[in-house]
């Protein structure tokens, strides 16, 4: 009897339907947070209408309890979620791949006092702790960075420092070190670039994260401020009104769908630079 190798067909790397909606979420708030003026048909804080009015053809997602529309209020909202996500991704990946390589690289006392400082920022919820320091810092947009930056540039130092653990034991660089190079060379050159495929990773899906945290602490009164049209903020005036469902219904589907198009990104990019799924 002949038997036939079992061949699992091969999945197209960039299209995948995750990644395809992922991508056009996130295409479209990035679109948003460059076009909102033209895209929304109200000014986000100018009264507009009859306050809490459901919605209709005049006003697709209703007015808040001010007369506001909503859907402008969402589209601009972008303007605030996603420029703050990438800043606190881009300063926390910064710090903390340059502490974790160095963690990593150097060891000794200095890689432990690196990562005691790690391990007591980890030991803290990620919530309860950024609620911590933007609470004392004060309530504002950014100090709401600032405390998530504290929150999370630990994790790409343990991240980080993994990578330059098991990259420093290959031979290319135990030859570069017998070449007579120096540490720092060694580091940003023959380590460093075979370390950042994870970090990439894990900062795509954490855009998503930081816009989630962000939100929460608007929603508590601790990121931005009324009356900017914060998708948070929005959230908490929605919640006071419990039969006006439609004030919070916008914010919420902009949330729901830029963290999902982050988390669609990430995955499909772990998918292309993994190799057991080539």
């Amino acid at each position: 009897m002949t038997t036939f190798p079992l061949v699992m067909p091969k999945r197209p790397r960039w299209l995948t339907v995750p990644l395809g909606i992922g991508a056009a979420a996130v295409l479209f708030w990035l679109a948003a947070t460059v076009l909102a003026p033209a895209m929304s048909q109200y000014d986000p804080l100018e009264l507009v209408g009859r306050r809490l009015k459901p919605p209709s053809w005049e006003h697709w997602l209703g007015t808040d309890a001010l007369g506001r529309d909503v859907l402008s209020r969402t589209l601009h909202g972008a303007r605030y979620s996603l420029p703050i996500a990438v800043i606190v991704v881009t300063i926390a990946v910064a710090v903390g791949a340059l502490l974790g390589a160095i963690s990593g690289y150097v060891g000794g006392f200095v890689g432990s006092a690196i990562m005691r400082l790690v391990d007591v920022t980890l030991s803290f919820p990620p919530m309860l702790l950024a609620m911590a320091v933007a609470a004392s810092l004060g309530p504002g947009l950014g100090n709401a960075a600032v405390a998530m930056v504290i929150v999370w540039w630990p994790v790409y130092a343990r991240l980080m420092r993994a990578q330059v653990l098991e990259v420093r034991e290959r031979e290319h660089v135990e030859a570069a070190v017998a070449a007579g190079a120096g540490g720092a060379r060694v580091l940003f050159k023959h380590i460093l670039p075979l370390c950042w495929t994870p970090v990439l990773i894990s900062a795509t899906m954490d855009l998503g994260q930081v816009i989630l945290l962000a939100a929460s602490l608007s929603f508590i009164g601790l990121g931005a401020m009324p009356p900017s049209p914060e998708w948070g903020s929005m959230i908490s005036d929605g919640a006071s009104q419990f039969y006006s469902w439609w004030v919070a219904l916008g914010p919420g589907l902009a949330i729901l769908s830029i963290v999902l198009g982050f988390n669609f990104i990430g995955d499909g990019l772990h998918d292309y630079f993994d190799p057991r799924s080539k």
